[in-house]
Parts: structure tokens; sequence; C-alpha cells
């Protein structure tokens, strides 16, 4: 066994379905501490978060990952258990073996060599985990990390993600930006009333059905070069008491943006909500910014390092993308971090079977160490530029 399949099959075997941690962090933090690492344990109500940290002044390169999965689904449907490591067929199955205990495991062993090959490199490299990624809010994983670097003034120059971004092999895609997620709950109030006599009631339901219409059809954008045009989705949409002759008294809908730098999102808010009004309809709508776009530009030092990794370790052209959905560097990005995701192939993430490539997984401890010593192995190293597209935020330190 290799040391990356070792130290992946373990963080496995730990039950951490979110917002747990199950012991991960601490297991991860003891091993770096060994290394000279400076920890920092950032725990929030029921949220682990691990700030790792090696060196001195100087750019700061952050892996930034998570040690939380989604749950299994039921274990009777995996041909073995989601939570006791497998190899099979050159591949490794476990819940978060490709999101992204693999991810996880092949940076702590890349920082590990890094350190040791250049004790006395330039800037710091660091870690960043939380368990509060694959929650419903990520309120106390690094979106509450993020403010408390803020807060002291941390300086970030660029982020390596390691959420699964390849697709058909290692280091064939690559995110280099991701769109803003802009979610709401709709409230269309009508008058609950009987079947049988309409004219005494108001079915918000009727009343809803030509504003849903314009919303779908809404050109909201046409995207840039950069990004695809804004989509607009309902997820979910609730009417009723279950009874076939009672008319509903309201209906919830609960709606998505996923929105390109084309778009803002004060003005999605705008658009929607006079739509709204043009339909006379009696609403409320309580809106969730999860997160706005950020794109990592072209000329910028992380990109390129990574494309030249990719290249030259995996022989790929990496696609360059902004498209999926919302990653953690979205809380990183306004810091002033150059944002960049590489990881596993992620055909199986969140299913029955989840599982890496052990090929891959041996090779990609090698691609986090080659982008560590291409922008700090020298003492000359500097940031390159940073544009994030989010909120204008300050560069920090």
């Amino acid at each position: 066994m290799s040391d990356v399949l070792d130290l992946t099959r373990e963080l496995i075997g730990r039950r951490s379905v979110t917002p747990e941690d199950a012991g991960c962090q601490a297991l991860i933090a003891e091993r770096l501490a060994r290394m000279g690492f400076a920890i920092e344990h950032l725990r929030h109500g029921e949220v682990d978060n691990l700030w790792a940290t090696h060196g001195g002044e100087g750019p700061t390169l952050v892996f930034l990952g998570h040690t939380d999965v989604v749950p299994s689904g039921p274990e009777s449907a995996w041909r073995s258990s989601p939570f006791e490591p497998a190899v099979r067929d050159g591949r490794l199955y476990g819940r978060g073996a490709a999101d992204m205990k693999g991810s996880v495991a092949a940076m702590v062993l890349a920082l590990e060599r890094f350190v040791t090959t250049h004790p006395q490199h330039a800037g710091r490299v660091a870690l960043l985990l939380t368990s509060d990624e694959e929650g419903p809010t990520n309120l106390d994983g690094v979106r509450r990390v993020a403010e408390t670097f803020r807060a002291r003034g941390e300086r970030l120059d660029w982020c390596v993600v390691g959420e699964p971004s390849s697709k058909e092999r290692l280091g064939d895609l690559i995110r280099v930006g991701r769109r803003g997620s802009l979610s709401g709950t709709l409230t269309v109030r009508g008058v609950q009333g009987h079947v049988a006599y309409p004219e005494k009631a108001k079915n918000p339901i009727h009343a809803f059905a030509p504003a849903l219409a314009e919303l779908a059809a809404t050109r909201w954008d046409a995207g840039n070069a950069d990004f695809p045009p804004t989509s607009f989705q309902v997820s979910n949409l609730n009417a009723g008491t279950g009874a076939t002759n009672v008319i509903p008294g309201a209906l919830v809908a609960l709606i998505n943006f996923r929105y390109s730098t084309a778009s803002t999102a004060t003005d999605l808010r705008a658009r929607t909500e006079a739509i709204l009004d043009r339909h006379g309809l009696d609403w409320q709508l309580d809106w969730n910014l999860s997160g706005e776009p950020f794109l990592s530009p072209a000329s910028g030092r992380l990109r390129e390092a990574v494309l030249g990794v990719c290249r030259e370790l995996c022989g790929v052209e990496p696609e360059q993308s902004t498209g999926g959905g919302t990653s953690d560097g979205r809380f990183i990005a306004p810091l002033g971090a150059e944002v960049v995701e590489l990881g596993p192939v992620n055909a199986t993430i969140h299913k029955v079977d989840e599982c890496v490539a052990v090929a891959d997984l041996e090779r990609l401890p090698g691609l986090y160490q080659a982008v560590c010593e291409r922008l700090l192995a020298s003492r000359h190293a500097a940031p390159g530029s940073v544009r994030s597209l989010s909120p204008p935020g300050r560069r920090l330190g």
C-alpha cells in the first residue's frame, strides 16, 4: 500500500457525515505538527475547522478541502460498506473516496514531502480543512473562517481546492472560477376554499403559473467568454392540504439562480420581483446569497502553475472551466486569493459505490507538490495578480 492510499483508507473509515469530522482533522493535525506546521483548530458550533501553516513572510499558498461527506444512502445498495474502504479492480471504494478524502490525503502527503525537500521554502504553505462543506448552510465552515481571516488580516495569495474536477482523466479539467448562487423561498398567498366554489377562493397555483412561465422563459443574460448564461431553476414546489376538494391558501416555491458575471445578485432579485408584481401576486420572497461568482485571471501565477503541472505530469491539455456547482473557494476568493480547483475524476461523487482510481490517487500528491515547487520552492517567489469578481475584497496583509 502507498502512503496516500493508506491515509485515504484511514479517513474513509471515519464516519464523518456532515457536519461530523469524526477525528479526521485531529489525525491530520498530528501528522503535520510533527513536520513543523503550526496548528490552529477553529471550531464553530458543531463544525471543526483546521488551519495548519508552515513558513514565514511572503506569499501564502493554501490547500483547501473538507473532511465531511454526504450520507451514504442505503448501505445495502453498496457492494461493500461505504465506511469500510475496499480496493477492487484498481479502484478504491468508499464514501468520500473522490469527494474528497482522497484529495485531502494527497494534500497532506504533498505538504509533508514539500517541506521535507524545501525546509527553507519561500512564503507559507498552508492547509485549511472544514467539516461543513457538504451541509445545507455552510455557516460555520470556511465562510466563518474567512471572516476570522479578514478580521485579523490573514494574507492568502493562492488557493488550490481539492474538489474532484476531472472528467475522464486526471487533470483533464480544472476549475478556474465558479458561478454565483442565489436562492429564494417564494410564498404566493391565495385564499383557501372549496374546489366546487372557486369564486369564493383564490388559487395561488393558478395565480403563480403565468409568472412561473415567464420566469422560466426569461433570458437573464447571455453569459460571456468565461461563463455560461445565467440559469433559473425551481427545485421544489409545494401547495395544498392533501385533500382533492380544497383549494390551497398558499404556495411555496424554492428557486435558484446560478449566475455569471454578466449579472449581479441585486439585478436578479429586482427583475424577479418585478415579474411577480407584474402578475399581481400577493407574494413574499426570502433571498439567500450563498456565493458571488469569481474568476482567476488567465495570467495568474497559480493558474499557469496548475496548467503546467497537468500538461507535464498528466500529459493532457486541461479544459479551463467555470461550470458545475459551487465550492468553498467562493469564500476564499473575496480575500484576494487566486483560486483554482484540481482533483480526481468526479464520475461517482455522491453516488452509491463512490470510488477513485488508485493510480490517480497515487499521482495526485505529486501534482500538488509540483504546484508548491513552482510557486514557493524559491525564496524569490512573488504573488501573481489577483482578480476577484465577487464584491470588491481587499488583499489582506
